[in-house]
């Protein structure tokens, strides 16, 4: 990172006590959530704690959950089902780009006048009804 440049979000260049003023926690609350797994800061060789912009954010949404009366499991249950929310959403971001280009794919080849004939399964005609089905292949 070159002087003056804004370090990513996930980079860890934070210590301790610079995460726990910014986060407005005690720094032994960090060592605590760390503990018990709500927070993982990135290590130095040395063993030193090293916390990014992205965990000063999630350290201020746990002060504000456990501020507003919810309890530490029921933190931890909240931040569980965020993370499962966030990465439902990209999946789903990801079939819905594929599906797009597989629609594409099949307006071009119909417009080109091109009768789909193919060991595709998703270009091979049907005999039953007009739907198309689209496969996709695992990485």
């Amino acid at each position: 990172m070159r002087p003056g440049e804004t370090p990513a979000p996930d980079a860890a260049v934070f210590v301790i006590s610079v995460a726990a003023e910014l986060s407005g926690l005690h720094p032994q609350t960090l060592r605590t959530y760390e503990r018990m797994g709500l927070i993982t800061p990135d290590r130095t060789p040395g063993g030193g704690r090293r916390y990014s912009f992205l965990d000063i954010e999630r350290l201020r949404s746990i002060a504000e959950l456990t501020a507003s009366g919810i309890g530490i499991e029921g933190v931890r249950r909240i931040l569980e089902l965020e993370n499962t929310v966030a990465a439902l959403r990209a999946r789903n971001a990801e079939l819905v780009a594929e599906l797009e280009a597989a629609h594409e794919a099949l307006r071009q080849a119909a417009a080109g006048g091109v009768r789909p004939r193919s060991n595709v399964p998703a270009l091979r005609p049907t005999t039953t009804s007009q739907s198309v089905v689209v496969w996709r292949r695992h990485r």
